[in-house]
């Protein structure tokens, strides 16, 4: 709800911006670097951005493990059903924005199209009150996982007692954590590339398929064991040249950027 909430204030603003000439500059659709080495560079740094955006399924099994399940009524029917039904809305709030925001700003949009935006003031201030809501329970998603594992080391490897207590210095200490992190760095855009390829990729693209195939032991060059290698080929492509794209975006535009700001 709050994705598709935020997703559409962008583009509609974008579109009313375009519509009734509100731009300040001439609009460019060229390549934004000025060499061909520097495009190459961004393109492997976006294909980080999108690999951040459609990783939600690394937390697949945590989310199915909730659902009741027997053998008669298994979890991977209303899960497939689920996963399927996330990704189409996912894709229809993001291809718009992605569309609509180059089409009116061309390659000067921001990596956050509401900073571009700027105003209406009000307008910008709700949509970014969506992403808030939106984040605080996805967030959840994401750190769930984290708080267990990280409970279970102290608990069962450092021998500290089982607690509210515990379950409260840990979960408060990685939320300020994470908070710090996020409030500090300020190259999200880039960020994303770097992240989405080194840390996502492998647990998203190609790890679940390497898993799959252990498990199952499809016979060789069957459909699904071509269409498994096929995605692991192509998830280590992304974890290694995506990081890459990331890391150069960073360092070229490091003098530009101002901690806390």
């Amino acid at each position: 709800m709050y994705i598709c909430s935020y997703s559409t204030i962008a583009w509609v603003a974008s579109v009313d911006k375009r519509v009734h000439n509100h731009i300040d500059v001439a609009v460019e659709y060229g390549y934004k670097a000025s060499t061909s080495a520097g495009t190459v560079f961004n393109f492997l740094n976006a294909l980080g951005d999108v690999a951040f955006a459609y990783a939600g399924h690394n937390v697949v099994l945590e989310i199915q493990a909730t659902i009741p399940s027997s053998p008669e009524k298994p979890s991977k029917g209303p899960m497939w059903r689920g996963v399927l039904i996330a990704y189409l809305v996912v894709g229809l709030c993001y291809f718009p924005v992605a569309l609509v925001g180059y089409w009116v700003f061309g390659n000067s949009v921001d990596d956050n199209i509401l900073i571009t935006l700027n105003k209406p003031t009000w307008l910008i201030v709700t949509a970014n009150m969506f992403v808030v809501i939106h984040v605080i329970g996805s967030y959840q998603l994401y750190a769930m996982p984290v708080f267990d594992m990280i409970e279970t080391v102290m608990v069962k490897k450092l021998h500290f007692e089982p607690s509210w207590l515990l379950r409260f210095v840990v979960r408060n200490v990685y939320v300020a954590f994470t908070m710090f992190v996020g409030i500090t760095f300020p190259f999200f855009g880039a960020l994303l590339g770097f992240f989405g390829g080194f840390a996502f990729a492998p647990t998203t693209y190609f790890l679940p398929c390497i898993m799959w195939l252990a498990i199952y032991k499809p016979r060789k060059f069957s459909l699904s064991w071509i269409t498994n290698w096929i995605c692991i080929v192509l998830g280590l492509l992304l974890m290694i040249l995506s990081p890459i794209g990331g890391l150069r975006s960073i360092i070229l535009n490091a003098k530009t950027y101002g901690f806390y700001q």
